[in-house]
């Protein structure tokens, strides 16, 4: 598997959140078990951060974000990675297009805009047997709507609380300092 790109080589943009920090990114990879035939469906896909990872990845990425500065700036990431042929960008809210969409094998939700019921049961209808949904959430009220949404589906749920702190060298010593904590919740559908 490819390594996941470094934060510091992202383009970021002060009016977006994200992109996503790398060790999450590296977990999200790991919970999709996304691979080279894989179609993905990247919700709320900000500036890319993820987005970035899956087109290393699958065989193709539908970046969804309802934001045209999230789109732009994640349009900027895939050029800098040279990736954007693998990915088709859409300004949309996710509600509005999952219907439109090819099947796909794992559908990534970064965010929902308050509509986490109804893109997951969407997200759900065009998963191929087989596949994935990872949803990431800062929010605490995030993990507790998608658990319940899949698990109300039939589907094997999975949740992972992740802190992540990164050091930062003084003349001293190092002080860890800590980054938002994050709620993955990931589950396959059989």
């Amino acid at each position: 598997m490819d390594t996941v790109t470094p934060d510091e080589e992202f383009i970021k943009n002060p009016q977006i959140p994200g992109p996503t920090k790398e060790e999450i990114r590296c977990l999200v990879m790991c919970k999709s078990q996304v691979s080279s035939d894989d179609i993905v469906a990247d919700v709320g896909c900000g500036t890319g951060g993820l987005t970035v990872e899956f087109a290393k990845r699958a065989k193709k990425v539908y970046a969804i974000d309802k934001n045209p500065e999230a789109l732009n700036t994640t349009f900027k990431n895939l050029q800098k990675h040279e990736l954007e042929d693998r990915v088709d960008l859409i300004e949309a809210d996710g509600t509005e297009v999952l219907d439109s969409l090819p099947p796909f094998n794992v559908l990534m939700v970064g965010g929902s805009g308050g509509k986490m019921d109804f893109i997951l049961k969407k997200g759900y209808e065009k998963l191929k047997s087989g596949g994935r949904i990872v949803v990431t959430s800062i929010l605490l009220e995030t993990p507790l709507e998608s658990i319940k949404v899949m698990k109300d589906l039939g589907m094997e749920v999975e949740v992972v609380g992740v802190s992540i702190s990164k050091g930062k060298i003084s003349e001293r010593g190092t002080m860890m300092v800590a980054k938002n904590p994050i709620t993955i919740v990931s589950a396959k559908k059989f």
